[in-house]
């Protein structure tokens, strides 16, 4: 579905991402995740177009999108989130989703199964609050309110970056469902997050980045045990847990 080839992106002379090949299948959830700083947010601007790679090319079923403009691969079937909170605080629950269908009424090819107010207000747990106003929500039924805002725009991938991001235990599990059910409704998702739990019980690959660079690519088990990823990332106790709690 996505294909990246020698993606880079300098920023001045600091490439801030550095010769990434990236691969992700349709129907997965695909994990990305890394320190801080490693490059994982810029290269969600790279695939959505708010910045342009300095060199390689990225590539959406078949497409050539390296240097298309972010509303154009938005209409193609990519929306995203971001890590923070970009909603409508002014307008309601459902007025914000229904800004999202703007894009899908111009899209005469919409293919996406999910991109119905109802069901996404259902799907998303919003129904009860379909009328009130965005920024009185709850800060996880912010977070849920832009991936249902994000959905609307009919999208075949998703992206995620960091939907857990300020949420309690509860609303973590929550999350976790609702993700879950986006895949199972044939929304293919590429998430980054620092909560390892989501993380490691969602994703059917995850690929590592440290300092703008892929240093590994697998199964959760693998990289929980990928030594590289141990010493960048993820530590010693992380192995250790695993061991103990396969």
């Amino acid at each position: 579905m996505l294909s990246l080839q020698g993606v880079t992106k300098q920023f001045g002379g600091l490439a801030a991402i550095n010769n990434v090949d990236l691969k992700v299948e349709k129907d997965l959830i695909f994990g990305i995740i890394g320190p801080n700083g490693a490059g994982k947010t810029t290269l969600f601007n790279l695939i959505t177009g708010l910045v342009q790679p300095t060199e390689g090319v990225i590539s959406f079923q078949g497409y050539d999108i390296t240097d298309f403009p972010s509303y154009k691969i938005n209409r193609m079937g990519i929306a995203r989130t971001f890590q923070d909170i970009r909603l409508f605080p002014g307008m309601t629950v459902l007025e914000n989703i229904l800004a999202g269908q703007l894009r899908r009424r111009l899209n005469l090819t919409d293919r996406s199964p999910l991109c119905k107010p109802e069901e996404l207000l259902e799907l998303l747990g919003l129904t009860a609050y379909r009328h009130a106003f965005a920024g009185e929500l709850p800060y996880g039924h912010q977070r849920r309110l832009e991936i249902a805002r994000a959905l609307a725009t009919g999208p075949e991938l998703l992206l995620l970056d960091e939907p857990a991001a300020g949420m309690n235990e509860t609303e973590t599990a929550g999350l976790i469902g609702d993700i879950r059910a986006i895949k199972e409704r044939g929304c293919t998702v590429i998430v980054i997050e620092h909560d390892m739990s989501l993380v490691m019980s969602l994703s059917d690959r995850v690929a590592v980045l440290n300092f703008g660079e892929k240093i590994a690519e697998g199964s959760a088990g693998e990289i929980r045990e990928n030594p590289a990823v141990v010493e960048a990332y993820l530590g010693e106790e992380a192995r250790l847990e695993n061991v103990n709690h396969p």
